[in-house]
């Protein structure tokens, strides 16, 4: 999370393609290391009886993510700038990489393996 709010950072901080292009690089490396992830925790840490429905209200949550974000990102480019709106996303998503880094915990020890 934290490699893709860089990224969008450098999309608002950029003026030259070069830039733009870097930094679209860089949000798809940072998106192909989240999405397999954030999966793989539900998968770890819901009983399989209930693994389903917990990936589904993951799902649910995720991309009601993106309908919401779409309209305050649309509301501050509309009320500001769209450079005040990319920066916003990118400060979004950058509270989310540290909240996770604060707050979630290895569930399987590495002992046995």
């Amino acid at each position: 999370m934290l490699l893709q709010a860089a990224a969008i950072a450098l999309v608002a901080a950029g003026t030259t393609f070069g830039v733009w292009a870097t930094a679209q690089v860089l949000l798809g490396i940072g998106t192909a290391l989240v999405y397999p992830t954030l999966l793989a925790v539900i998968g770890d840490v819901a009983h399989p009886a209930w693994r389903a429905r917990a990936v589904g209200v993951y799902r649910l949550w995720r991309d009601g993510g993106f309908a919401v974000g779409a309209l305050l990102a649309g509301a501050l480019a509309d009320a500001y700038s769209l450079t005040t709106a990319i920066r916003a996303i990118a400060a979004l998503t950058a509270a989310s990489g540290l909240l996770v880094a604060v707050r979630m915990y290895e569930t399987h020890s590495l002992e046995g393996r």
